[in-house]
C-alpha cells in the first residue's frame, strides 16, 4: 500500500474539517462562503474517487486501513478503512457535498458562513461514521452528525424550524443513550472496541447470550429510529418540511441503514437473526404504510418524506433477509435513494422557493413555463418508481426477486404492493405539479427555470440514474465477494420462522430452546 492509500482516509475526513475553518474566518461578503464550500466540497468528493480508482474487487475485509492508537486507556484506536460496504457510501457522501452547495447557492442569503461551516462540519460526520472501526469513534462521529442538523433545521426552517428541529433531536440523541452504555458494556467485558476484534470474540459465543439480545437491542433502536423504521418515523415528516435542501438530503436514511447493516446485522449476526422475522414484518408495514400515506398527502414535502418510509423499508427488508445478494441489492439501493431523493429535494426545493408554497393543490400546468424543471423531475420520479433502465429498477428488482426466492415468497408479494403504490403517488404528483390546466398561482406568478447551479447541481444526478440502471454491474462488483452476511453456530430455523411471522421470538433463551 502507498503513501496515498496509507492516508487517503484521513485527507477525506480533515478537508471539509478544514473548509469549516476557514468559511468561518473568511468575511460573510458575498458569494465568498459559497465558493470557498463548493471547492471545499469539490476538492472532497475528487479525493473520494481515489477509493474506487483503487480498491480491489473481491478481496474480503477492509482496504485503505489506518489503525493508530489514540488513548491508551481505555484502549480507543483511530481505526479507519472501507469495504464493499462503505466505499460508494463514501463516494456518494462527497458528489452529494457539491450538490448541496450548489442548491443552497441562491437559497441561503443570510448568515452564510453559519451554514457553509455546519454542513461542512456535518460532511466530516458523515464520512467519520461511514470509515470508523473502533466503535467509540464511531460513537463520536454518529453523535457529531446530530448537532449540525438540529441547528440548521432551527435556524434556516421554512415555516417552523424550531419545534421541527426539537423533535428530530429529541427522537435522534435520546435513543444514542442506551447505545453509549451498550458499547461500554461490550468494553468492559471485551477489552476492545475494534469492530473486528469484537467480532471473532462474539462469534466464538464467549459473552452471555442473554445480555447480548440487550445489547444488540440497544444498537438497533438507534439505528431504526434514524432511519427511521416504522414506526420510529415521527420526526421525520416535520424535518424533511423544515430542513434546508442540503440538509434533507443528509437526513435521508443513509447513516441509519448502513448502521443497521454495519454495527447490526454484522456484528451481531445472532442476535439479529433472531429478531429478523420482526424487522421483515414491520419493514413491509413500513412499505405500505409509506406508500398509501404519501398517497393521500397534500404537501409535497409530507409525501416525499412519507415516500422516503416506503423505500428505505425495502432497504430494511433486504438487509434483515441475510443473503449476500440482498445485502448488495440494499447497498445498491441506498445509493440509488440518495442520487434520486437528493434530485427531487433539489427541485422541490426550487418550487418551494419560487412560489413559497408545499400545497400541490396551488399548483398545475407548470411544464408549460418551468420545461427543465418539469423533465428533470418526470426523469427522476420514473427513476423513483422504478422504471426499467434506471437505477430505481435494479435496486428494487435484486431486492423482490431475491426476497421471493431466498426469503419469503409471501412477504415479497406484499412488498411488492409497495412499488406499485409508489407509481400511483409519484405519477400523481408530477400529474398535478407540472400538467393538466395551468393554476391560479402559475398564471399569475413569473418564476424562472432552472438556474445554472440548479442545473449544475441535477445534472449529474440524472446521469448517474442512467448510467447505474444501464451498467449496474460497475457497483456490484466492488461489493461482491467483501461483504457477506456473518455465518452463525447455532441454527436458526430462519424461513420456518419467516412463513409463520406470528412466532416471532422474544428473548434469546426462547431461541436457543428452538
Amino acid at each position: 500500500m502507498n503513501a496515498i492509500d496509507q492516508s487517503i482516509l484521513s485527507v477525506i475526513l480533515l478537508v471539509p474539517l478544514a473548509g469549516a475553518i476557514l468559511v468561518a474566518l473568511l468575511p460573510d461578503r458575498a458569494k465568498l462562503p459559497n465558493w470557498c464550500a463548493l471547492a471545499t466540497t469539490l476538492a472532497s468528493f475528487l479525493l473520494t474517487l481515489h477509493l474506487p480508482a483503487h480498491f480491489v474487487a473481491g478481496r474480503a475485509g477492509f482496504q485503505f486501513e489506518i489503525d493508530r492508537t489514540w488513548i491508551a486507556d481505555p484502549l480507543i484506536s483511530y481505526h479507519v478503512g472501507v469495504d464493499g460496504l462503505s466505499l460508494w457510501l463514501v463516494v456518494l457522501t462527497g458528489l452529494l457535498g457539491p450538490v448541496g452547495v450548489l442548491a443552497s447557492w441562491n437559497a441561503i442569503q443570510k448568515r452564510r458562513k453559519i451554514f457553509y461551516s455546519l454542513f461542512l462540519v456535518q460532511q466530516t460526520a458523515m464520512y467519520g461514521v461511514f470509515i470508523a472501526l473502533d466503535l467509540m469513534v464511531y460513537y463520536g462521529f454518529w453523535e457529531l452528525s446530530l448537532v449540525p442538523m438540529a441547528i440548521l433545521i432551527a435556524m434556516y426552517g421554512r415555516r417552523n424550524g424550531s419545534k421541527a428541529a426539537l423533535k428530530f433531536f429529541l427522537f435522534t440523541f435520546i435513543p444514542s443513550a442506551p447505545l453509549l452504555v451498550a458499547i461500554l458494556w461490550l468494553y468492559a467485558k471485551t477489552q476492545t472496541f475494534e469492530f473486528t476484534k469484537l467480532g471473532a470474540i462474539l462469534e466464538t459465543g464467549a459473552l452471555p447470550q442473554q445480555a447480548l439480545f440487550w445489547v444488540a437491542l440497544a444498537f438497533l433502536v438507534a439505528f431504526a429510529v434514524k432511519v427511521p423504521v416504522f414506526p420510529l418515523h415521527g420526526w421525520l415528516g416535520d424535518a424533511f418540511s423544515e430542513a434546508p435542501v442540503a440538509l434533507a438530503m443528509v437526513i435521508a436514511g443513509k447513516l441509519g441503514l448502513y448502521s443497521l447493516l454495519r454495527f447490526h446485522a454484522e456484528l451481531f449476526p445472532v442476535q439479529a437473526r433472531h429478531i429478523a422475522p420482526l424487522m421483515i414484518a414491520l419493514a413491509v408495514i413500513g412499505v405500505l404504510y409509506g406508500a398509501c400515506l404519501a398517497l393521500v398527502q397534500r404537501d409535497f414535502w409530507k409525501l416525499l418524506a412519507f415516500g422516503a418510509v416506503s423505500h428505505f423499508s425495502l432497504v430494511v427488508l433486504a438487509i434483515y433477509g441475510f443473503t449476500s445478494t440482498g445485502w448488495n441489492g440494499a447497498v445498491f439501493q441506498i445509493l440509488n435513494l440518495g442520487i434520486v431523493e437528493g434530485a427531487v429535494f433539489v427541485l422541490l426545493g426550487v418550487l418551494d422557493a419560487r412560489y413559497g408554497t408545499s400545497q400541490i393543490t396551488a399548483y398545475g400546468g407548470l411544464a408549460a413555463r418551468l420545461p427543465r424543471t418539469a423533465s428533470y423531475f418526470v426523469i427522476a420520479s420514473l427513476t423513483m418508481i422504478g422504471l426499467p433502465l434506471l437505477s430505481g429498477f435494479v435496486g428494487e428488482f435484486v431486492i423482490l426477486s431475491n426476497t421471493f426466492t431466498d426469503v419469503s415468497k409471501g412477504w415479497a408479494v406484499v412488498a411488492a404492493l409497495g412499488t406499485i403504490l409508489s407509481a400511483a403517488y409519484m405519477l400523481s404528483l408530477v400529474q398535478r405539479l407540472f400538467y393538466g390546466p395551468e393554476s391560479t398561482m402559475a398564471t399569475s406568478k413569473a418564476a424562472a427555470d432552472l438556474r445554472f447551479s440548479e442545473l449544475a447541481a441535477l445534472t449529474p444526478l440524472v446521469l448517474l440514474m442512467l448510467v447505474m440502471g444501464v451498467a449496474p454491474a460497475f457497483w456490484f462488483r466492488t461489493m461482491e465477494g467483501g461483504m457477506r452476511p456473518p455465518q452463525t453456530t447455532q441454527e436458526v430455523r430462519y424461513i420456518d420462522i419467516l412463513q409463520a411471522p406470528t412466532e416471532i421470538p422474544v428473548s434469546v433463551q426462547q431461541e436457543g430452546q428452538r
